[in-house]
């Protein structure tokens, strides 16, 4: 049988390798910017706890607005019931905005359209959780339960809340709202 891969004739030469030497020169300064990146970042990260992002606009941003999501239903209470703190949620998110009004002109491009998306998402959130709310307390009263003053998911300070209506027997309120 004969070997089905072609063999090149033995005068033809051996290809040679062309290395570019400004390709070497930018491939060393790249490699210099990026050791000093992060010589700069080791010296920031000694300065912060362990287990802490840095103290950033991105981080304060996100803080914000984790506070808001977090009012809007995204963490269960102990017995598995969803809470809602429509105005806690509704106070991060405006804080949101008093941090874009007081630093527009002062944010890289990145940062403001971050900014722009992260308000734009709670708003919509907001509307849609206070349309669900709306609808199942007007299909079914006794699954929503106002908390109480005080009470975990109650904002503090807050006026007492409306009688809530009376739950059915052995059944639990599945909505908390302060």
């Amino acid at each position: 049988m004969s070997d089905p891969t072609p063999k090149p004739p033995s005068d033809a030469s051996a290809p040679s390798l062309h290395v570019d030497s400004d390709w070497k020169a930018q491939a060393e300064a790249e490699r210099a910017k990026l050791a000093e990146r992060e010589a700069a970042m080791q010296a920031r990260a000694k300065d912060v706890p362990e287990g802490l992002p840095p103290a950033d606009f991105r981080g304060l941003v996100g803080l914000l607005a984790s506070q808001a999501v977090m009012g809007l239903g995204t963490m269960a209470d102990p017995q598995g019931r969803v809470v809602v703190d429509l105005e806690g949620s509704r106070f991060a998110t405006e804080l949101l905005q008093v941090l874009k009004d007081k630093t527009t002109g002062n944010l890289t491009p990145e940062e403001s359209g971050e900014l722009d998306e992260i308000l734009r998402e709670l708003h919509l959130r907001f509307a849609a959780i206070t349309r669900m709310i709306a609808e199942q307390m007007s299909k079914d009263p006794s699954s929503v339960r106002m908390a109480a003053p005080g009470a975990p998911g109650a904002p503090m300070g807050a006026a007492p809340a409306p009688a809530a209506p009376a739950k059915p027997a052995g059944g639990a309120s599945k909505l908390i709202i302060p």
